[in-house]
Protein backbone atom coordinates (compact mmCIF):
# COMPACT_ATOMS: atom_id res chain seq x y z
CA UNK A 1 0.00 0.00 0.00
CA UNK A 2 1.39 3.28 -0.97
CA UNK A 3 4.97 4.36 -2.93
CA UNK A 4 7.88 5.47 -2.65
CA UNK A 5 9.47 8.44 -4.23
CA UNK A 6 7.33 11.52 -4.02
CA UNK A 7 4.59 10.27 -4.88
CA UNK A 8 1.02 11.04 -3.02
CA UNK A 9 -0.70 8.11 -2.21
CA UNK A 10 -4.72 7.83 -1.97
CA UNK A 11 -5.96 4.88 0.18
CA UNK A 12 -9.71 4.10 -0.08
CA UNK A 13 -12.00 4.20 3.03
CA UNK A 14 -12.81 1.06 4.89
CA UNK A 15 -16.13 2.22 6.01
CA UNK A 16 5.77 7.12 38.75
CA UNK A 17 6.11 10.29 36.88
CA UNK A 18 8.88 11.52 35.97
CA UNK A 19 8.06 15.33 36.58
CA UNK A 20 9.06 17.51 33.47
CA UNK A 21 11.91 19.02 33.04
CA UNK A 22 13.58 20.69 29.77
CA UNK A 23 14.08 17.66 27.60
CA UNK A 24 17.38 17.97 25.46
CA UNK A 25 18.78 15.47 22.81
CA UNK A 26 22.25 14.50 24.13
CA UNK A 27 25.25 15.46 21.47
CA UNK A 28 26.06 11.71 21.23
CA UNK A 29 23.19 9.70 20.28
CA UNK A 30 23.52 6.15 21.84
CA UNK A 31 22.66 3.30 19.31
CA UNK A 32 19.60 0.94 20.46
CA UNK A 33 19.85 -2.65 22.00
CA UNK A 34 20.89 -5.08 19.41
CA UNK A 35 17.74 -7.29 20.05
CA UNK A 36 15.46 -3.94 19.44
CA UNK A 37 12.38 -4.37 17.90
CA UNK A 38 11.61 -0.39 17.12
CA UNK A 39 11.92 -0.03 13.15
CA UNK A 40 9.35 2.39 13.17
CA UNK A 41 7.90 4.91 16.03
CA UNK A 42 4.45 6.98 15.31
CA UNK A 43 4.75 10.44 16.96
CA UNK A 44 1.32 12.52 18.30
CA UNK A 45 2.29 16.16 18.43
CA UNK A 46 0.39 19.51 17.84
CA UNK A 47 -0.14 21.33 14.47
CA UNK A 48 0.89 24.15 16.13
CA UNK A 49 4.46 25.48 17.77
CA UNK A 50 3.08 26.72 20.80
CA UNK A 51 3.92 28.75 23.15
CA UNK A 52 7.10 27.87 24.50
CA UNK A 53 10.10 27.45 21.94
CA UNK A 54 11.51 24.24 23.59
CA UNK A 55 8.63 22.65 22.33
CA UNK A 56 9.37 23.00 18.83
CA UNK A 57 13.19 22.85 19.78
CA UNK A 58 12.52 19.34 20.94
CA UNK A 59 10.47 17.78 17.97
CA UNK A 60 12.92 18.94 15.90
CA UNK A 61 15.41 16.92 17.74
CA UNK A 62 13.27 13.91 18.53
CA UNK A 63 12.84 13.63 14.62
CA UNK A 64 17.18 13.81 13.79
CA UNK A 65 17.12 11.31 17.02
CA UNK A 66 15.16 8.68 15.24
CA UNK A 67 17.26 9.73 12.28
CA UNK A 68 19.99 8.98 13.49
CA UNK A 69 19.40 5.90 15.15
CA UNK A 70 17.91 4.10 12.01
CA UNK A 71 14.11 4.41 12.96
CA UNK A 72 11.60 5.43 10.59
CA UNK A 73 8.98 8.47 11.32
CA UNK A 74 5.64 7.75 11.28
CA UNK A 75 3.30 11.09 11.87
CA UNK A 76 0.08 12.86 10.75
CA UNK A 77 1.80 14.35 7.33
CA UNK A 78 1.62 18.11 8.30
CA UNK A 79 3.54 20.64 7.29
CA UNK A 80 2.79 23.35 10.21
CA UNK A 81 3.57 23.54 13.93
CA UNK A 82 5.35 20.73 15.80
CA UNK A 83 4.61 17.76 12.91
CA UNK A 84 6.25 20.28 10.93
CA UNK A 85 9.29 20.78 13.28
CA UNK A 86 9.75 16.60 13.67
CA UNK A 87 9.56 16.26 10.42
CA UNK A 88 12.25 18.82 9.00
CA UNK A 89 14.24 17.41 11.94
CA UNK A 90 14.32 13.75 10.57
CA UNK A 91 14.57 14.94 6.91
CA UNK A 92 17.28 16.79 7.64
CA UNK A 93 18.87 14.36 9.40
CA UNK A 94 18.52 11.99 6.11
CA UNK A 95 15.67 10.00 8.12
CA UNK A 96 12.88 8.00 6.58
CA UNK A 97 9.63 9.88 7.44
CA UNK A 98 5.65 8.60 6.36
CA UNK A 99 3.00 10.98 6.42
CA UNK A 100 -0.70 9.76 6.64
CA UNK A 101 -3.00 12.80 6.51
CA UNK A 102 -6.73 13.22 5.70
CA UNK A 103 -8.01 14.57 2.03
CA UNK A 104 -9.81 17.28 4.48
CA UNK A 105 -6.06 18.44 5.19
CA UNK A 106 -4.38 17.85 2.35
CA UNK A 107 -6.82 19.97 0.21
CA UNK A 108 -6.00 22.76 2.61
CA UNK A 109 -1.93 22.23 1.48
CA UNK A 110 -1.13 21.50 4.85
CA UNK A 111 0.63 17.95 3.93
CA UNK A 112 4.75 18.42 4.21
CA UNK A 113 5.90 19.04 0.52
CA UNK A 114 9.34 17.49 1.49
CA UNK A 115 8.52 13.63 2.44
CA UNK A 116 8.96 11.29 0.19
CA UNK A 117 5.58 9.29 1.48
CA UNK A 118 2.23 10.87 2.08
CA UNK A 119 -0.51 8.61 2.03
CA UNK A 120 -3.95 9.95 2.18
CA UNK A 121 -6.79 8.85 3.57
CA UNK A 122 -10.65 9.93 3.95
CA UNK A 123 -11.20 10.13 8.02
CA UNK A 124 -9.20 10.71 11.04
CA UNK A 125 -10.30 7.35 12.05
CA UNK A 126 -8.56 5.65 8.63
CA UNK A 127 -5.90 7.70 9.45
CA UNK A 128 -5.31 6.44 13.20
CA UNK A 129 -5.43 3.06 11.82
CA UNK A 130 -2.79 3.24 9.57
CA UNK A 131 -0.87 5.30 11.42
CA UNK A 132 -0.96 2.06 13.90
CA UNK A 133 -0.15 -0.22 11.16
CA UNK A 134 3.15 1.53 10.26
CA UNK A 135 4.42 1.26 13.60
CA UNK A 136 6.07 -0.49 16.48
CA UNK A 137 5.48 2.43 19.36
CA UNK A 138 3.75 5.76 19.88
CA UNK A 139 4.99 8.99 21.37
CA UNK A 140 3.27 12.09 22.16
CA UNK A 141 5.04 15.31 22.24
CA UNK A 142 2.84 18.56 23.66
CA UNK A 143 -0.17 19.32 21.42
CA UNK A 144 -4.10 20.09 21.45
CA UNK A 145 -6.99 18.30 21.55
CA UNK A 146 -5.97 15.62 18.46
CA UNK A 147 -3.15 14.85 20.04
CA UNK A 148 -4.79 13.95 23.34
CA UNK A 149 -7.32 11.93 21.25
CA UNK A 150 -4.24 9.78 19.17
CA UNK A 151 -2.66 9.24 22.72
CA UNK A 152 -5.67 7.95 24.48
CA UNK A 153 -7.04 5.99 21.17
CA UNK A 154 -3.56 4.03 21.56
CA UNK A 155 -4.14 3.10 25.30
CA UNK A 156 -7.52 2.12 24.98
CA UNK A 157 -6.27 0.12 22.09
CA UNK A 158 -3.97 -1.63 24.46
CA UNK A 159 -6.51 -2.10 27.08
CA UNK A 160 -8.52 -4.43 24.59
CA UNK A 161 -5.71 -5.98 23.54
CA UNK A 162 -6.51 -4.52 20.08
CA UNK A 163 -2.39 -4.72 20.06
CA UNK A 164 0.82 -4.90 21.75
CA UNK A 165 2.98 -1.68 21.12
CA UNK A 166 4.24 0.27 23.79
CA UNK A 167 3.00 3.96 24.64
CA UNK A 168 4.90 7.18 25.28
CA UNK A 169 5.41 10.77 26.56
CA UNK A 170 7.70 13.26 26.64
CA UNK A 171 7.22 15.92 29.09
CA UNK A 172 8.25 18.60 27.54
CA UNK A 173 9.05 21.13 30.87
CA UNK A 174 6.22 19.74 32.65
CA UNK A 175 3.66 19.97 30.06
CA UNK A 176 2.00 16.78 30.72
CA UNK A 177 2.37 17.10 34.61
CA UNK A 178 -1.55 17.97 34.97
CA UNK A 179 -2.53 15.36 32.84
CA UNK A 180 -0.15 12.49 33.93
CA UNK A 181 -1.31 13.10 37.70
CA UNK A 182 -4.90 13.24 36.64
CA UNK A 183 -4.03 9.85 35.17
CA UNK A 184 -2.04 8.10 37.79
CA UNK A 185 -4.28 10.30 41.11
CA UNK A 186 -7.81 10.59 40.14
CA UNK A 187 -8.38 8.07 37.56
CA UNK A 188 -6.82 5.52 39.65
CA UNK A 189 -7.96 6.37 42.84
CA UNK A 190 -11.18 6.76 41.54
CA UNK A 191 -11.23 3.26 40.63
CA UNK A 192 -11.61 3.93 37.09
CA UNK A 193 -8.15 2.46 36.08
CA UNK A 194 -6.22 -0.23 37.77
CA UNK A 195 -2.28 0.90 38.72
CA UNK A 196 -0.54 -1.23 36.31
CA UNK A 197 -3.14 -0.27 33.28
CA UNK A 198 -2.30 3.12 34.19
CA UNK A 199 1.64 2.05 33.84
CA UNK A 200 0.82 1.42 30.46
CA UNK A 201 1.64 4.80 29.49
CA UNK A 202 5.71 5.64 29.23
CA UNK A 203 6.88 8.72 30.95
CA UNK A 204 10.26 10.37 30.67
CA UNK A 205 11.77 14.22 30.10
CA UNK A 206 14.05 13.22 28.17
CA UNK A 207 14.34 11.85 24.49
CA UNK A 208 17.10 9.36 25.25
CA UNK A 209 14.84 8.24 28.48
CA UNK A 210 11.62 7.13 26.57
CA UNK A 211 13.21 6.14 23.50
CA UNK A 212 15.49 3.88 26.00
CA UNK A 213 11.75 2.79 27.94
CA UNK A 214 9.71 2.26 24.44
CA UNK A 215 12.75 -0.36 23.03
CA UNK A 216 12.60 -1.97 26.43
CA UNK A 217 8.83 -2.62 26.54
CA UNK A 218 8.71 -3.49 22.53
CA UNK A 219 11.40 -6.22 23.30
CA UNK A 220 9.81 -7.77 26.01
CA UNK A 221 9.58 -11.65 25.68
CA UNK A 222 5.75 -11.56 26.78
CA UNK A 223 3.69 -8.41 25.81
CA UNK A 224 1.23 -9.72 27.92
CA UNK A 225 2.94 -9.57 30.90
CA UNK A 226 4.46 -6.27 29.64
CA UNK A 227 1.19 -4.19 28.95
CA UNK A 228 -1.19 -5.51 31.71
CA UNK A 229 -5.13 -4.86 30.96
CA UNK A 230 -6.79 -4.69 34.62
Amino acid sequence: MGAIGGTIVHLPGKSGIRRGRACKAARFVAPLSMASRLQSVCVFCGSRTGVNPAFAETARAVGRTLAERGLRLVYGGGSVGLMGEIADGALEAGGEVIGIITTYLKDRELGHPGIARLEVVETMLERKDRMAQLSDAFLSLPGGIGTLDELFEMLTWTRLRIHRKPNGVLNVEGFYDPLLSFLFENQVQGGFIGEKGARNLLVDDTIEGILGQLDAAAAEADPVTAFPAS
